[in-house]
Formats: C-alpha cells, sequence, structure tokens
C-alpha cells in the first residue's frame, strides 16, 4: 500500500494546520465502516473523513459527500455523544506507524471537562477506528469490535485498556545514525535484497519509498547486501538519511504517479517520486487531495461490489434455473420430435385390425409408409382391445404434438430471459454509482425478479443516472448506456433515425449511440463506437468481439420485450479488440 507512514505523517502535518483547535459540528457515518466528521475552525468548515475499510484504510480532509442512512448507527450515534461540540486539543502519530490519534476536548453529560481519543489504525483487513478515555486508557467502543474469536493477540472492546498493535521490530527511521544503520545492515541476511532491507527493518517505509531510496542511492534495487561495499553502504545510508531529514522538516510534494496506458494510478506519496523513466506526474499542494483521487474512485468500486453481490448472487441463481430449464425443454422437444412414429403405429394398427386378437403382446405387420416397406413388430397393451391400441398410439401422437408447439414457445421464452439476465450482470458490472446499482435493482423489482428491500412505504427519490457521454476523435458525440433503462431510452427517444447504433453480435452489452448530425460519419468514429460497445459487454476482456452497427432506423423493441431487448436488421459487423488503453484515448465528458 503506497498510504505508509510517511504520507500518514504528511497528513498529521495538514490535519494540525488546518483542524487543530477546531470544533466538531457533526458527525456522520455513511458505510459501515466509515465516519464522516464536520469541523468548523476560524471561519472555515472542513470535512474529515475516516475510514477502516478492509480494502481502503485512510484518513484525510475531504468536501465529498456521502447519502447517510436514515437510522444512525449505534457507533455514530456513541461519537455524536462524546464528540459533538468537542475542541480539537492534539493530533498525532504513533512513531512512524501508520497509526493517528486524535485528542478532542469536551464537557460530558455532567457538565465535567474530558478529553477523549479517537484513533484511526490504518492496517488492511485489520484497519479500525476507535474511541477511547485519555485519561483512563479505557476504550469506549470501536467500529469493529475484536474479540477472542478473532484475534486471540489483541482484543478490542468496550471497558478494555486501548493497547497499540503488536510491535513489528522495526526502528523508527527518523532517528537513526550511521553507526546504528551500518551495524543493523552488516547483521542482515546477506542475500536480502537492499530496497527490502529497508521497508523490512524501518517503520513507515514502504517498498515505494525503499525503492525511491534505492533511487537517490543510484543503486540498483534488487542488488544484495552481500555485494555491496562498505562505501556502498555508507552511500546508501546518505541517501537514506537525505530523504528522512526532508520528512522531518515537513518537506512535502504529494505526487501522484499515473499508468498514461491505462490512465490509472499507478502509485501516490507524499513526496516526489523519480524512479520511474518516462512517466507522468502530477503534483498537488494538499496530501489530501492526492488521497482522494486515489481513494475515491477505487472505494467506490469496491462498495459497488460489495452491495451488488448479493444482487449478482440473485440473479446468477435465476440464470443458472433458466439455463437448466432450457436444458430440460430441449429434451423435451427432442423427444417430441419423434412424435410421429407414434401416429404411424396407430395407424398401422387399424389397417391389420382383422388380423390382430386381444392378448397379443405384439403385432408383426407391413410398413407401407416406408420406401422398403419392411415389416416392423408393434409392441400392443395385452388388457386393451385392438382398436384401444390403436387410439392409445394416437394418444401419445397428440400428446407430444401438443407438447413439441407447447416446448417450442416456452424455449422462445426461455431465450429471452437468460439474454435478459445476462444483460443485467453485465450492467451490474458496469455500474460506477449507487444510484445506478438501485436502478437496476428497481427495474428488477419491477420485472418480478426481487424482492423491495426498502421497508419504507414511501420510496426515496434520487437523481436519475446519466449514459456515458464520449467524443469521437473526429468530435462526434457517442453515447453508451448503462443498464437496461438507459439502453431503451437512448436507443428509443435519444437517438434520431439516422444515428447509428451498436451492440456486440450475440454477446451481451450496453446500446451505443452515435450521433450522425445528418452527416457522413468517418470510419475512425465508427471504429471507436464499436470499441466502447465491445468493452461496455462481457466480451470486454476478448479479442476480435464481433459489433453489429445500423441505422437507429433499422432497430424495433417487440411487443411485451422486457427492459433493453431490441431485435434489429440490416446490420454492418465490424471486429475490434477492446484494450483499456484504445478506451481512454476516446474522451470521455462525464460519468
Amino acid at each position: 500500500m503506497s498510504l505508509d507512514g510517511i504520507v500518514t505523517r504528511a497528513v498529521v502535518y495538514e490535519l494540525n494546520n488546518n483542524i487543530l483547535g477546531g470544533k466538531i459540528e457533526k458527525v456522520y457515518q455513511p458505510e459501515n465502516d466509515e465516519i464522516l466528521i464536520n469541523i468548523r475552525r476560524k471561519g472555515e468548515n472542513y470535512k474529515l473523513l475516516l475510514s477502516a475499510s478492509s480494502n481502503n484504510p485512510r484518513i484525510y480532509l475531504t468536501n465529498y459527500t456521502k447519502s447517510n442512512p436514515v437510522s444512525p448507527p449505534m457507533f455514530c450515534m456513541l461519537l455524536r455523544k462524546h464528540l459533538h461540540g468537542s475542541k480539537i486539543i492534539d493530533i498525532t502519530q504513533a512513531s512512524m506507524d501508520r497509526i493517528i490519534h486524535i485528542d478532542v476536548q469536551g464537557y460530558d453529560e455532567l457538565g465535567v471537562l474530558t478529553t477523549k481519543t479517537l484513533t484511526i489504525e490504518i492496517m488492511g483487513r485489520h484497519s479500525n477506528i476507535i474511541l477511547s478515555d485519555k485519561e483512563s486508557g479505557k476504550i469506549i467502543d470501536s467500529v469493529k469490535r475484536v474479540t477472542p474469536d478473532i484475534s486471540s493477540v489483541r482484543q478490542v472492546l468496550p471497558g478494555m485498556e486501548y493497547k497499540l498493535p503488536p510491535s513489528q521490530n522495526k526502528l523508527n527511521p527518523l532517528h537513526v545514525e550511521e553507526d546504528s544503520f551500518l551495524e543493523k545492515i552488516n547483521s542482515c541476511n546477506e542475500g536480502t535484497p537492499i530496497f527490502k532491507f529497508l521497508y523490512m527493518c524501518y517503520l513507515g517505509i514502504s517498498p515505494l519509498i525503499a525503492r525511491e531510496i534505492c533511487w537517490l542511492a543510484k543503486t540498483d534495487q534488487d542488488t544484495k547486501i552481500g555485494a555491496l561495499s562498505n562505501e556502498d553502504k555508507k552511500v546508501l545510508f546518505s541517501a537514506f538519511n537525505s530523504f528522512m531529514n526532508e520528512i522531518k522538516q515537513n518537506n512535502y510534494n504529494p505526487t501522484i504517479v499515473m499508468d498514461e496506458k491505462v490512465n490509472k494510478i499507478r502509485s501516490f506519496s507524499a513526496v516526489d517520486i523519480n524512479q520511474y523513466n518516462d512517466i507522468k506526474k502530477m503534483h498537488y499542494d494538499s496530501i489530501s487531495e492526492v488521497l482522494k483521487e486515489y481513494f475515491q474512485t477505487s472505494d467506490t468500486i469496491d462498495r459497488i461490489k460489495q452491495k451488488s453481490a448479493n444482487l449478482k448472487k440473485v440473479i446468477t441463481t435465476k440464470l443458472d434455473r433458466a439455463s437448466n430449464k432450457l436444458m430440460k425443454q430441449n429434451e423435451e422437444l427432442l423427444a417430441a420430435e419423434k412424435r410421429e412414429k407414434y401416429k404411424i403405429y396407430g395407424d398401422l394398427i387399424t389397417a391389420n385390425l382383422y388380423k390382430i386378437e386381444k392378448g397379443q403382446k405384439e403385432v408383426e405387420v407391413q410398413n407401407f409408409y416406408s420406401e422398403a416397406q419392411e415389416n416392423i413388430n408393434i409392441k400392443l397393451d395385452v388388457r386393451l382391445t385392438p382398436s384401444k391400441n390403436a387410439q392409445k398410439y394416437y394418444k401419445r401422437y397428440n400428446k407430444l404434438k401438443n407438447a413439441y408447439e407447447f416446448v417450442s414457445k416456452e424455449i422462445v421464452n426461455t431465450k429471452k430471459e437468460i439474454e435478459y439476465l445476462e444483460h443485467v450482470l453485465v450492467s451490474i458490472d458496469n455500474c460506477f454509482s449507487v444510484n445506478e446499482l438501485e436502478e437496476i435493482r428497481e427495474e428488477l423489482y419491477n420485472e418480478g425478479y426481487v424482492k423491495r428491500i426498502s421497508k419504507n412505504k414511501r420510496k426515496k427519490q434520487t437523481a436519475a443516472s446519466n449514459p456515458r457521454h464520449y467524443i469521437s476523435s473526429d468530435g462526434y458525440d457517442i453515447y453508451v448506456g448503462k443498464n437496461n433503462k438507459q439502453n431503451d431510452f437512448l436507443t428509443l427517444k435519444l437517438a434520431s433515425k439516422e444515428d447509428i447504433w451498436f451492440h456486440t453480435k450475440v454477446i451481451p452489452g450496453s446500446h451505443v449511440i452515435l450521433k450522425t448530425m445528418g452527416e457522413e460519419v468517418p470510419s475512425q468514429s465508427i471504429m471507436e463506437a464499436a470499441l466502447l460497445a465491445a468493452y461496455y459487454s462481457k466480451g470486454k476482456m476478448s479479442s476480435q468481439v464481433p459489433v453489429d452497427y445500423t441505422e437507429r432506423r433499422n432497430v424495433r423493441k417487440p411487443n411485451g420485450a422486457k427492459p433493453g431487448m431490441v431485435i434489429y436488421d440490416n446490420n454492418n459487423t465490424i471486429y475490434v479488440t477492446p484494450k483499456a488503453e484504445n478506451i481512454v484515448k476516446i474522451k470521455e465528458l462525464e460519468k
């Protein structure tokens, strides 16, 4: 994780400069593991975000606002009781660890001035937010209670004394002399790479920073300790010491390193990063801005995945059932296709009634329906008369004939249901916000696939999400539907008859509309629209994905069709490979 002890120190420095002495006005808990605190200081308003998310634990100042639950969680109510109206009097970091203590002072319900400590521990899946009493050191409560069943090493429960997590036996890099550094490196395994030695032995140093120190020392990061001369070790310490002196003096240069191929953040730090060649770097005035830039998108995606898990499970279960149903229907259809032989048996028995006696187990007759007119044996029910045996075969024939017609229609309906459910799964995977997920949930409720989970009779009104909007390299508007509701809107309402409609061939995916403005569209724009159609489909990770495209006038929605389901004709097909680096080159206006 790039959020190491150095980034944590920069956060503490920034918080001390901005909210120290501020008054806590409001406390919210928008997620089970996330706290948002409104603070006012010297006429300025600040929002402090603390998250104990297993995948994205963090703390920073933000302007981001989330919707809050109707009923505040118990931990939120507890924080409001102890923190509301309190003054922030101290913000400290535990050594160089990813632990921050925020001391707040306020009056309790008896009018006694007390000090509480709000601690955030950024430790991956062990991350936590803990409120404790400063004087007694006792834990009041935490956002995650750690019982003996969860951890036998360290429990976090109300009434217990707060203790720091177990030490990793690492040294504080801000207080290292040359002699102790050389002693430490000489005692280390000679096969250990230099950068690994740095982050394993010194607290708060991430692999990213360890590699940066190696770069400053002009030493290959993978060089083994045993290959270093005494002079090399002194050069390494000099780079290490120089780097740490900058941290001691709080000389920060918050930086984001971009991977331009996919337009994603490669890494970030509180200091400048120079170890990469030919990279795009962005510098910020605030470490909070860096953390917000990095975590806001990744955390949103992570939480969407968590919140969509149950929905995907329901749809996947229904999809499996529909697939099994289709398999059985195909088997029934195959059996029904053999119905003609039973009609022939009935005809042959009827034609030979004069030679058949009741009680016969079978009869051999000439099959005048075949070209060779060979004799065949027909089994008979000994309890029935010859005439009733013929009727029995006619009855079986009629039953299979009706079954064939019924099952044929049902197979069409089952295939449509499977196609629809597969489109829904693709839409869920393409969700970027909770609103988009709720739109899909509402659609599934209307279609009878899920029950409404809200206990409130009145439906909560939320702003409708917008389709993705791109501009092609030739300047044409391209719209991509995020769900079936948007697919219908784009195709049936937004698009003009002369606009071009795109969709992956026989693959679930989004509807894509290329606005032509009545002009002949260049092939490059058609290629880019096809790339988007393939990228936002089930074929996203495939190569040579077939994409059909045609004028909107050739696309129709059958009566009674489910949301997003259409038919089309007069189409062309183009094959594209939707690589992420090609998608980011197409300008997106809004998400």
